[in-house]
């Protein structure tokens, strides 16, 4: 009995310790602590992004030595006021005395409390919390840290992970930050130093220059309706906060099935999109899909597909006739020709009684082929449906 014990005690060892030497990304340290960042924000006043990139910085996204051995995650020494544990570390100087915090959580409450207490931190709470700029080169002016590039650092991160969702999500509950109590306070923000290391443009993965000044939450209208040409990393719990939306009913406005970062440059949409386009039909002049037609137009994707009498949303080839409004079925029928000619297809109209296996058999295709070509998602045919049968 001993011995069966002893290799399963074993293999639990084995795989704690490994679960322990696991690293964590920073994506992983933004989802692990993110609401705390908001708690803190809340109850404080502490920008939730900058709470966030300090944390990826100084704690090495929950990597570093300093975290594993004392839960600190923002590099805070000892200092005279501090009377709880403590833990030596090598960091400007060989065994500084670091503070030593019972959890991770606990970390971050002193973290807000630290900035909160510390008079030469006072002037960051008269900033506009959205302004993770000033905020980062106000820490590094007010002494948090030595490096010289600190804060290019920590805007880098608030930008690339897109942090700043999260403090407009605690931007509501900020509290009110008594000034006059710090008149006295020597240090200030100079505009032109913020913007000394700024770079004004950079370079995206798809190589397009993107001007970091750029404002994409100016309103328009497309049809009607009023949207946003929202960029590519942009929150949609962000949008929904900015324009003070509910998230559920800016993703029922765009037709999108769950919150996220956009992962390319899109329309979206604050209120809710017409039935009907402006116009009877648009050509379509690039390689789109149907969600991007209905949202260039202003239209609901359910109405678009309804009008030109396809299933589901799917890529759509330069030059195809798409119609708009309710139309005849004659006028249909031919759009569906037109755009079978243009894109040379081959077209099968279903017969009574026939499936999309009789309809396979019959033009020498798989039913798989038939389903890609014709946007089906189910097996379910009408009598007249024009099918293309061939490629």
């Amino acid at each position: 009995m001993i011995k069966k014990i002893f290799p399963l005690v074993l293999m639990l060892f084995f795989f704690a310790f490994n679960l322990q030497a696991q690293t964590i990304t920073p994506e992983e340290y933004i989802k692990i602590y993110k609401d705390i960042a908001i708690r803190e924000m809340k109850r404080m006043g502490v920008p939730a992004a900058i709470t966030l990139a300090q944390g990826i910085l100084e704690s090495e996204s929950g990597n570093s030595s300093l975290v594993k051995r004392s839960n600190n995650h923002f590099g805070i020494k000892c200092k005279s006021n501090w009377t709880a544990e403590t833990v030596s570390h090598d960091d400007d100087a060989a065994g500084e005395c670091f503070r030593t915090y019972k959890t991770s959580d606990d970390s971050y409450r002193d973290h807000s409390n630290f900035l909160r207490a510390g008079k030469h931190y006072a002037f960051l709470f008269n900033l506009d919390p959205a302004d993770y700029k000033g905020w980062a080169y106000g820490l590094k002016k007010a002494g948090y840290a030595t490096n010289p590039k600190y804060p290019i650092i920590l805007i880098k991160n608030i930008e690339k992970y897109n942090l700043q969702q999260y403090s407009d999500s605690g931007a509501a509950g900020v509290p009110t930050f008594e000034s006059e109590k710090y008149k006295d306070d020597p240090i200030v923000i100079e505009k032109d130093e913020i913007q000394k290391d700024r770079p004004k443009a950079v370079d995206t993965d798809d190589n397009k220059v993107v001007d970091l000044r750029s404002d994409a939450s100016t309103i328009i209208s497309i049809n009607g309706s009023k949207c946003i040409n929202a960029k590519k990393g942009t929150s949609l719990l962000a949008i929904a906060i900015r324009h003070n939306i509910n998230l559920k009913k800016l993703l029922d406005i765009n037709e999108l099935e769950e919150d996220g970062i956009l992962e390319e440059d899109q329309l979206i949409f604050l209120q809710k999109k017409s039935k009907n386009g402006e116009r009877d039909f648009v050509i379509v002049n690039k390689q789109s899909t149907l969600y991007d037609v209905a949202q260039q137009n202003g239209i609901e994707l359910e109405s678009l597909l309804v009008y030109n009498q396809l299933e589901e949303d799917g890529d759509i080839k330069p030059g195809t006739k798409l119609y708009l409004k309710a139309v005849a079925q004659s006028d249909q029928a031919k759009m569906i020709r037109d755009n079978a000619v243009s894109s040379k297809v081959v077209l099968y109209e279903v017969k009574p009684k026939e499936g999309l296996y009789a309809v396979a058999r019959k033009n020498g295709v798989t039913v798989e082929q038939l389903k890609a070509w014709n946007n089906l998602a189910t097996d379910d045919l009408k009598i007249g449906q024009q099918l293309i049968v061939s490629k």
